[in-house]
């Protein structure tokens, strides 16, 4: 699509803590501009809704104002206004929906409630995520993981694992802005809130994801053997006859074992200096990025996915991105992961996929919907 008929689209993110705008003409990137509170949730080991939707509140302007400026663009240049409706943070989510909702009315522009997860997939069909390289364990790009083969858009065939600290699921998308479809999720814990939680038994810090992937890198991966949940046959069953959690995962029982590990140290007496964390570090990593992985990929296999984009903030994490590229050049899957700063939560992402529904001529959202909490995947835009 030529740039100057391209729709050019804000998109709003306040799922959770971070506060993000992005425009996007087209499939081009215009500006991503993101303020996070997560510095002032670390005190407390972990998001807080209300403080988060407080920081929401104030950053919602001058994050606005840093877009529009970095873009060249004003509101009136835009086509449509998308904003993440859900899923994620009530509170948080209902800031960036009232926002929206004021921008939109004051402007007289269409506006699109769209879903969190697959926004994150939509981020796929940026320019400069369709031209970059994935990562491979050896740093070179190994057999089997390319990059999307189309001119425009995304791969055929395509599955998105997404990974962060509220959410791991994989999906399988038919057509981005029609028909999403979840293959298999988490049942307690996301593999982000798992790292938080054991960084904190660790005494390592906060956010989990960065001090767990650094501490593990002195470690030795294989010094426990720690659970991966929903893993054992009568879960996973066969292609032939599915058990009930076959694309399924669960985080809880390992964060129980890595719990139950430090204790026995502890109660054996050892000084809190000499409890191998590295090692403890390594082994649950480790544990994560197999379960996960091995999961997705089958997924893939068993679903005639040939292409997998990778998302969500603990796409950052060496390990996961590691072992997903070499699971995937074996089963002949090609790979796509976005650089880190599109795979964490941002406005780019929802502006990428608002750009492609008014180019799709899907009709925008009424200004009386509400944010929802748990809005499912196949939620893909809020019903006009």
């Amino acid at each position: 699509m030529p740039a100057s008929t391209a729709p050019l689209v804000l998109g709003i993110e306040s799922s959770c803590d971070e506060t993000g705008f992005g425009i996007v003409r087209g499939t081009e990137l215009l500006a991503n501009a993101v303020a996070s509170s997560m510095e002032e949730h670390v005190r407390f080991g972990g998001v807080i809704p209300e403080i988060a939707a407080r920081a929401h509140l104030e950053e919602f302007l001058p994050t606005l104002q840093q877009a529009l400026d970095t873009a060249g663009v004003t509101l009136d240049d835009l086509d449509a206004i998308a904003v993440t409706s859900g899923p994620g943070l009530a509170g948080a989510l209902m800031v960036g929906v009232a926002g929206a909702k004021a921008l939109a009315l004051a402007a007289g522009k269409p506006l699109y409630g769209l879903n969190h997860l697959v926004a994150h997939v939509g981020v796929g069909v940026l320019d400069e995520v369709r031209t970059a390289v994935p990562p491979a364990a050896s740093g070179a790009r190994p057999a089997g993981v390319v990059l999307s083969p189309e001119p425009t858009g995304l791969p055929e065939s395509l599955g998105a694992l997404l990974v962060s600290g509220g959410h791991t699921e994989i999906l399988q998308v038919n057509r981005l802005t029609t028909d999403v479809t979840l293959l298999g999720s988490t049942i307690d814990d996301a593999a982000g809130e798992a790292y938080d939680k054991v960084a904190r038994l660790l005494g390592a810090g906060y956010p989990g994801g960065p001090v767990i992937d650094r501490l593990a890198q002195q470690g030795d991966p294989k010094a426990f053997r720690f659970p991966r949940g929903l893993s054992a046959p009568k879960f996973v069953g066969s292609a032939e006859e599915p058990g009930k959690h076959r694309h399924n995962w669960s985080f809880s029982g390992l964060k129980t074992a890595v719990a139950r590990c430090v204790e026995q140290f502890e109660a054996a007496g050892v000084p809190e200096e000499q409890i191998p964390t590295a090692d403890i570090a390594a082994s649950f990593q480790e544990a994560v990025a197999d379960v996960i992985t091995a999961k997705a990929v089958r997924a893939c296999t068993e679903h005639g996915i040939t292409h997998l984009l990778l998302g969500g903030g603990v796409a950052a994490n060496s390990r996961l991105r590691s072992l997903l590229a070499e699971r995937c050049a074996d089963a002949g899957i090609g790979l796509t992961v976005p650089p880190v700063r599109l795979c964490t939560d941002n406005g780019a992402m929802v502006a990428a996929l608002g750009a492609q529904l008014v180019a799709d001529g899907v009709a925008p959202s009424s200004l009386d919907f509400a944010a929802d909490p748990g809005q499912p995947v196949e939620s893909i835009s809020l019903v006009a």
